[in-house]
């Protein structure tokens, strides 16, 4: 377990040598060794209720006192307004506001964490912020939207050796509640003689339907889970089929796009698992992640990742699928 003030302090050490566009991830080596070990980190924080929230540190540049922030005509709704941080004009989200919950939604805000993830810089207003800590993949469980006010902008929950649940915020839903969902613009259909077909899996709803949506206009078959655990069983078991068969998995599945955080197995040991296997030879592995920074591009090479794109950018996510689709 990490304290605040030491990731803090970490950051401040980035900031002060001049690195303040730098994510503290970008320049720690040790977060990369998570790459493989089914656990990630995530910061705890409060939004006035006895609910706690957790957010991935991977998608946190900063955390800092709240700021004064200014209204500006025309703002999505849910967005508070914008600040200057460091020469980037950021918007901000009242996150109690924004989840609806209730009287804490009017309680003072003193914190304000700087998120970034799927190229877009974001503020969220919060009561206040605890600690990190690192959590097993295993012990996160997709959410049931009863389990929580916050409903679908909530995409699962874990224990604490404590006893206490965390709800892990599913940010891309909040940046497509906020801002909208990516258009999937004209798309070209891939030039081929036979079927073709891309196996996915991701833990958002907003994840699945956009590249489904992208599928479908390259004129691609596809078959989706929603973690990495069933997708491993479901791959298993297709090439049981395919070897009793006599056949090549690879007649059937052209790509694997993977999601890097996924309840009950992350994108990493799903790719461990899948390289590992002689029957998956010759399929590659995209890894479409909100998690863009060259740490998490470095984690994903070191488990055998083949291409890595950021989510959620068509056109590049089918540059990169175009050529494999043989």
């Amino acid at each position: 377990m990490s304290s605040l003030a030491e990731y803090q302090a970490s950051l401040n050490s980035l900031q002060s040598q001049g690195d303040s566009n730098a994510s503290l991830f970008d320049s720690v080596d040790a977060r990369a060794s998570l790459a493989g070990s089914n656990k990630m980190e995530i910061l705890l924080f409060s939004m006035g209720t006895q609910e706690k929230f957790g957010i991935n540190v991977f998608k946190v540049k900063e955390v800092c006192h709240a700021m004064k922030v200014t209204r500006t005509p025309n703002m999505p709704p849910g967005v508070d307004g914008i600040v200057s941080l460091r020469g980037h004009i950021i918007p901000v989200l009242d996150m109690a506001k924004f989840m609806n919950l209730g009287s804490s939604a009017k309680q003072e805000k003193n914190t304000m964490m700087v998120t970034e993830y799927s190229r877009h810089i974001l503020g969220f207003l919060v009561h206040d912020v605890d600690r990190i800590v690192r959590v097993d993949w295993d012990k996160v469980r997709a959410a049931d939207n009863m389990m929580s006010r916050s409903g679908h902008l909530i995409t699962a929950i874990t224990e604490l050796p404590d006893g206490g649940l965390v709800s892990i915020l599913d940010v891309e839903q909040v940046l497509a509640t906020a801002f909208g969902e990516d258009v999937v613009g004209n798309i070209d259909k891939v030039e081929r003689g036979h079927e073709l077909c891309v196996f996915f899996a991701d833990d958002s709803s907003v994840a699945r339907k956009k590249i489904a949506e992208l599928l479908d206009k390259m004129g691609v078959k596809h078959m989706q889970a929603t973690n990495g655990r069933e997708a491993l069983e479901r791959l298993k078991g297709m090439a049981d089929n395919a070897m009793n068969s006599g056949t090549s998995l690879r007649e059937q599945i052209q790509v694997i796009l993977v999601d890097a955080e996924m309840p009950e197995m992350d994108g990493y040991v799903l790719t461990q698992n899948i390289k590992s296997d002689h029957r998956f030879d010759g399929i590659p592995v995209v890894m479409h992640s909100s998690l863009s920074s060259q740490a998490n591009r470095s984690m994903g090479n070191r488990v055998g990742v083949d291409h890595y794109v950021a989510k959620f950018d068509a056109a590049m996510l089918s540059e990169t699928l175009r050529p494999l689709l043989v």
